[in-house]
């Protein structure tokens, strides 16, 4: 006697979607997500801020599973918060994304997360670096999640090093309009992040807000 399958939802992976980018400019960062939160083909948040506070003058943008990498963030925060403490001044941008970097490695097997990590301090100034599973890069720019695919092309050809704030913050919002009109998995309002010597900006841009292109 045959067997009946049994539900095959169960067994499937539930896919998930974002899309985060983050980019130096010449006295700082700017950071930027979308903030769709999807399982499978339904959207289970419309609006989550994607972009997470490590400290004063450091942030990460998540993706892959929310609860994995919002998690790896607050246990990141309160480290940086104990090291500040300790070495009793801001933490530097790479020791927070060593963090990371060294939580994503050891349970690279359990969690399924990747963090862009992004921020200033005064020994290097505004600084990127791309996080995986053990990766550790600093670059000019990164983007990732679902809609990065969808923005690779655009990103390479109209990056400039040495842009403005401004500049920079148009670059990104530019960035998330194009990835959220192409990926389904992304949308809903984008948040920003602007770091520089003095202080973090946080803005919200709402959809009706986003540049338009020639398709839209």
């Amino acid at each position: 006697m045959l067997e009946e399958p049994g539900p095959e939802l169960l067994s499937e992976e539930v896919t998930t979607g974002t899309t985060i980018i983050a980019v130096e400019f010449d006295d700082g960062v700017v950071l930027g997500s979308d903030s769709r939160v999807s399982a499978g083909k339904a959207v289970v948040n419309r609006v989550m801020n994607k972009l997470s506070p490590l400290h004063d003058k450091i942030y990460c943008a998540l993706s892959g599973s929310a609860a994995d990498a919002q998690t790896i963030a607050e246990i990141v925060n309160y480290q940086l918060d104990v090291h500040s403490v300790e070495i009793g001044d801001d933490p530097l941008v790479r020791s927070a994304a060593n963090l990371v970097k060294n939580i994503s490695y050891k349970y690279k097997e359990e969690l399924m997360a990747h963090l862009i990590v992004a921020g200033w301090d005064k020994r290097k100034g505004g600084q990127v670096f791309a996080t995986l599973n053990g990766l550790l890069t600093r670059q000019p720019f990164a983007v990732g999640g679902s809609g990065s695919s969808y923005v690779y092309g655009f990103v390479d050809a109209e990056y400039r090093k040495g842009m403005s704030k401004e500049e920079a913050q148009q670059f990104v919002v530019n960035t998330l309009s194009l990835a959220m009109n192409r990926d389904g998995s992304s949308g809903g309002v984008a948040y920003i992040v602007t770091i520089d010597e003095h202080n973090a900006e946080e803005k919200v841009i709402l959809g009706n807000d986003l540049p338009t292109f020639f398709d839209q």
